[in-house]
């Protein structure tokens, strides 16, 4: 039996003040492996100080001294990777070769991109008008990060905070917790000085509001639901901070006949699939030109019976459960709103997977599903359901196709599938998201990653993620 019992601030492995625990489980048994102690505020009081006291050290720090730990950072984070793996794999779900491959190489592909970045920034420059022009360190900084994309969304804040001289305590989701304590220890074991990382366990209504409300911190970035960054950007408001979000999403395929059909639709699928669904950017809406929508559903339906499902400790392209209880019986209810609305149902549907070993039968697995002939007055059209289902529906127009992409609260990601270079360029600049994918490309890291409308606030990797950790300040030339 794990247990976390212990939080790093100021340099140091810490008992907290808090003995508020809670269990740390398994998503493909529900067993407990392990216990995990929840902070309260005065814990978040003693991190937020030992930031406070470290930054007025670490802001004066040159570029190169910086440079230099996030190189001494990669060479650690290389060696623990596959710790990190197999720390994800068991605490979310993730199956082994997707936690290895992609869940901990975000963790060193953000890392590397962020040092390029500073490597090219310019920390002072002269304007135009004579007038000197100097990019600092924001701060104190509160990061809030979730559980479905842990090591790469601690990458995406810690790491731009440390590049750029600020100081910062992190809150992961309490519900992933071992890939955290383990990107402590890299931090650690990369020599940072104490205080300038802190990591403090807990929920997000006692640390993550304990930090959002706290005086001394200067910036709050966050990632999770719309419903948590609202709360974030609330509690924030009274002290006047900095606020990044990066939330939700339901993003739109939009699939036009001239494209490569077979394989795109194929994607398509396995991409909404993907990480059981748990992806704020996933491409959850489907929209096929009406010329090909049957053939595409043929397409769609073969791709998700092909779909497996298993144990995520095994290696494979197979997905595994979802990541507790809460996420399931949500998934079951969206599955059957779908079904009641009036939907089509395509492939899968309610309750777990046929075949599933017997010591899997009490995880959270669900059945990759697909909706055809899905209308925008349905719950499953509108609603973020993370996990791994599909919606489907045709459009005859261009127009029309645009117009049912951007039919969302949300603006995180698009995707658009064409053989028409021109019409790829037209359709993405009118589509309202933060990311447009093309044809199965990916931007890589390096890029920033946010959105629009109830999506968020801010982007987040590369040099425009190096940005919201950085304050401006002009002074006139020195004339004696």
């Amino acid at each position: 039996m794990i247990s976390i019992n212990k939080f790093y601030i100021g340099g140091e492995w810490v008992t907290p003040d808090s003995t508020k625990t809670m269990p740390i489980l398994t998503p493909s048994t529900n067993a407990q492996i392990g216990q995990l102690t929840l902070g309260n505020r005065t814990d978040v009081d003693r991190a937020v100080a030992a930031a406070k006291t470290a930054f007025d050290s670490f802001s004066m720090t040159s570029k190169q001294e910086r440079l230099a730990l996030l190189y001494r950072l990669a060479d650690v984070t290389r060696d623990r990777m596959e710790d990190l793996a197999q720390a994800i794999t068991m605490e979310m779900g993730a199956p082994a070769t997707m936690s290895f491959e992609v869940q901990a190489d975000a963790g060193l592909g953000h890392l590397l991109a962020f040092t390029a970045a500073l490597k090219a920034l310019e920390e002072e420059e002269t304007l135009p008008n004579g007038d000197l022009l100097s990019r600092e360190p924001i701060g104190v900084c509160g990061l809030i990060t979730p559980w479905n994309w842990p090591i790469n969304q601690i990458a995406l804040k810690v790491i731009p905070a440390l590049a750029t001289g600020s100081t910062c305590i992190l809150k992961p989701s309490e519900h992933t917790p071992l890939s955290a304590q383990i990107y402590a220890e890299i931090i650690h074991e990369a020599g940072y000085p104490a205080g300038v990382f802190n990591l403090v366990h807990g929920d997000g209504p006692t640390v993550g509001a304990g930090l959002s409300s706290h005086p001394d911190v200067a910036m709050m970035s966050f990632t999770g639901s719309t419903r948590a960054g609202s709360a974030v950007s609330k509690d924030s408001a009274d002290t006047v901070k900095r606020v990044t979000l990066e939330l939700g999403g339901k993003s739109p395929n939009l699939v036009f006949a001239d494209c490569d059909l077979a394989t795109r639709i194929q994607e398509g699928v396995v991409g909404c699939f993907y990480n059981t669904g748990q992806s704020c950017d996933a491409p959850t809406r489907m929209l096929v030109e009406r010329s090909v929508y049957d053939q595409a559903l043929e397409i769609a339906k073969r791709a998700a019976d092909a779909q497996v499902v298993g144990d995520p400790a095994a290696k494979g392209d197979h997905i595994g459960p979802l990541f507790d209880g809460i996420q399931y019986d949500r998934v079951q209810t969206m599955i059957q709103k779908g079904i009641d609305g009036g939907a089509r149902l395509l492939a899968g549907g309610a309750g777990r997977p046929d075949g599933l070993p017997e010591h899997l039968q009490t995880g959270w697995f669900v059945r990759p599903t697909i909706f055809c002939d899905v209308t925008p007055d349905m719950a499953i059209w509108r609603e973020e359901i993370f996990g791994p289902v599909l919606v489907m529906t045709p459009f005859d127009t261009e127009e029309e196709a645009i117009a049912l992409a951007n039919d969302t609260e949300y603006g995180l990601a698009a995707y658009l599938q064409t053989g028409s270079k021109e019409r790829a360029r037209r359709v993405s600049r009118r589509l309202r998201a933060g990311g447009i994918h093309i044809n199965g490309r990916d931007a890589d890291y390096g890029s920033p990653f946010g959105g629009f409308k109830h999506s968020g606030i801010g982007r987040e990797g590369g040099r425009f993620g190096l940005e919201d950790y950085l304050e401006l300040k002009v002074r006139p030339p020195f004339v004696a």
